[in-house]
């Protein structure tokens, strides 16, 4: 009896123990949340600091920029003064801050036409397009009388370069792929026959022949 006694009393401690460390356990595993949360706060504050900075460094060089550019715009303006330029001031509301004109630039100059003048402009016009027009018929007349000409610059046939020779047909037979043809033998007094593929079938009968 005595010794479970002991050994309940031992359960019991150790349930005890193990009850402590499961809450330990947890308030570890909160800590540890809480402090992930913390971290990514402090990266988020580094960040916005680092871009606060960045900014102010812009804004600095920006203004250095701008007095530079305006020192440059001045001493542009007394150089082109001292050439004699003129500079007209511009509104404070438009962007640019002076406008540049030189004496020796000319100056358009508008034409006006009296209703005369328009007149003769529109006859000339007219003029100049039925020229065209005539040009152009012309042109069409040429073309088609080349060709004619051509054809009467045309040399005659000369019959004496053509061979015509006069033969006596020795054999006749129809053709065997061809039921229009004859495929004959003509003798025209050479050291051989020739063989000569006609179409006589439907003028002449192969007696005849």
């Amino acid at each position: 009896s005595r010794f479970l006694a002991c050994f309940l009393v031992k359960m019991a401690a150790n349930n005890a123990v193990l009850n402590r460390l499961e809450q330990k356990g947890a308030e570890a595993d909160q800590v540890i949340e809480y402090l992930k949360q913390q971290v990514a706060l402090l990266k988020e504050k580094a960040i916005l600091q680092a871009s606060l900075q960045e900014e102010k460094k812009l804004r600095v060089e920006n203004a250095k920029l701008k007095k530079e550019i305006e020192g440059l715009k001045q001493e542009l303006i007394q150089a082109e003064v001292q050439n004699g330029v003129k500079q007209i001031s511009v509104p404070s509301g438009t962007m640019v801050s002076t406008a540049l004109f030189s004496e020796d630039v000319p100056q358009p100059t508008a034409i006006t036409l009296s209703p005369g003048s328009k007149d003769q402009i529109k006859g000339e016009d007219e003029e100049k397009k039925k020229k065209e027009k005539v040009e152009k018929k012309g042109e069409k007349k040429e073309k088609k009388q080349q060709p004619a000409s051509g054809h009467s610059d045309a040399k005659p046939v000369d019959v004496s370069c053509l061979d015509l020779r006069v033969g006596c047909i020795i054999t006749a037979k129809k053709h065997p792929d061809a039921d229009t043809l004859y495929v004959e033998e003509v003798d025209v007094g050479e050291a051989s026959l020739r063989t000569v593929v006609s179409g006589l079938v439907k003028h002449v009968s192969l007696d005849q022949v």
